[in-house]
């Protein structure tokens, strides 16, 4: 009796085991709503094969996605790169039916909308506008639905680089480990912005103690993470080709590093996009566009510094967004000139990536994001 109810309990627990699914969702630069803009796939945890779940048709250049915390509504910036354009909208995902449905859109407060993320309560959306500058939140409802945005701030001032700064380039907004506080890259002024966030507060952006970290001037700081112990900061620079590294604590930035994302025979025109770190906090990666197509990889020191371990294809033309599942496990990334996804097994020791499972075709895939439910 004894050895029937372990084997019972074995069963139950493998069911469990393999009833858990985890799925990629795709943005792209679609270029015309009444073609596919948003793609979700499964993602096979043991081969890395995608394999398409559904798509959804009728939206203008979704070309950023982000979850909410429990998985049941994606966010996407919508008319990205649409002239006198530029809204973020809501879907509900269904898992079981394997479903993606459009709730409702609202105006993006300014044109060129590129980074979303959500509050951990799942309560607030804010969303980074590139062409003006600008950064918008919105309340989220129950049912996932977006409110009209609450707060809207316009940036002004430029850089040294009269092409590509001439005026505030907002690139994204990333909450702080414990989500007091929200920090906004700007390409265009060379600085790591920084609000306070009181989550319930009907207007939770208030200036913060140091409102910006300046960065190299020349850089152009894009994307930003923190490491999983919260007490170190990344910021990639897409101008300068380079990750800078801070220290972190209560909302300040402390410079610790700056190394650069390319190998020595690449000498200008640099494209970095996108970083991550794993989720033991050992390796963080960062994307190459432009002449290199890559991703480096650096291991990361007790201090928080990066050691360079080298550069993987990415097999393909402008990774813009790469993503890590959340075992760590695969990593995956977009190249949005030649259109295709392609999946790496990671080596959780080396940190090193190969290519997994088969190239898949998305025409302009622009960003990813991955989930187990």
């Amino acid at each position: 009796m004894k050895n029937l109810l372990t084997l019972f309990i074995t069963i139950c627990t493998c069911i469990n085991f393999y009833s858990q699914n985890t799925y990629a969702f795709f943005g792209s630069f679609n270029r015309d709503k009444n073609t596919e803009g948003i793609y979700v796939y499964e993602l096979d945890t043991i081969s890395g094969n995608l394999s398409k779940i559904t798509t959804f048709t009728g939206i203008l250049n979704p070309s950023f996605l982000t979850l909410s915390p429990n998985g049941r509504y994606v966010f996407a910036c919508t008319e990205s790169k649409t002239q006198n354009g530029g809204k973020v909208s809501s879907f509900e995902f269904n898992p079981e039916n394997k479903s993606l449905t459009f709730i409702n859109s609202q105006k993006s407060g300014g044109e060129n909308p590129v980074y979303l993320t959500v509050h951990q309560s799942g309560k607030w959306l804010v969303n980074g506008n590139y062409t003006e500058g600008s950064v918008s939140v919105y309340p989220i409802l129950e049912n996932g639905k977006i409110d009209p945005y609450v707060q809207n701030f316009q940036f002004s001032e430029g850089s040294v680089n009269p092409d590509r700064q001439d005026r505030s380039h907002i690139h994204s907004t990333v909450f702080s480990p414990d989500f007091k506080y929200i920090f906004m890259p700007d390409l265009g002024a060379d600085k790591i912005r920084s609000y306070q966030f009181n989550s319930e507060s009907k207007e939770p952006l208030k200036t913060a103690e140091i409102p910006f970290t300046p960065t190299t001037l020349g850089s152009g700081p894009r994307h930003f993470t923190f490491h999983p112990n919260g007490k170190f900061a990344y910021c990639i620079e897409e101008m300068g080709g380079a990750v800078s590294i801070y220290s972190y604590e209560n909302g300040k930035l402390n410079n610790l590093q700056r190394i650069n994302t390319h190998s020595e025979k690449y000498k200008d025109d640099f494209e970095s996009s996108d970083v991550h770190i794993s989720p033991d906090g050992k390796f963080l990666y960062a994307s190459n566009r432009g002449k290199e197509n890559n991703i480096a990889i650096f291991s990361i020191q007790n201090d928080g510094k990066l050691k360079i371990i080298g550069y993987q294809s990415t097999k393909g033309k402008h990774p813009r967004v790469f993503a890590l599942d959340p075992t760590g496990k695969f990593l995956i990334a977009t190249n949005a000139v030649s259109g295709d996804v392609v999946v790496f097994k990671r080596n959780s020791e080396t940190g090193l990536l190969k290519k997994a499972g088969k190239k898949i075709k998305i025409k302009n895939a622009s960003c990813v994001q991955i989930r187990k439910y």
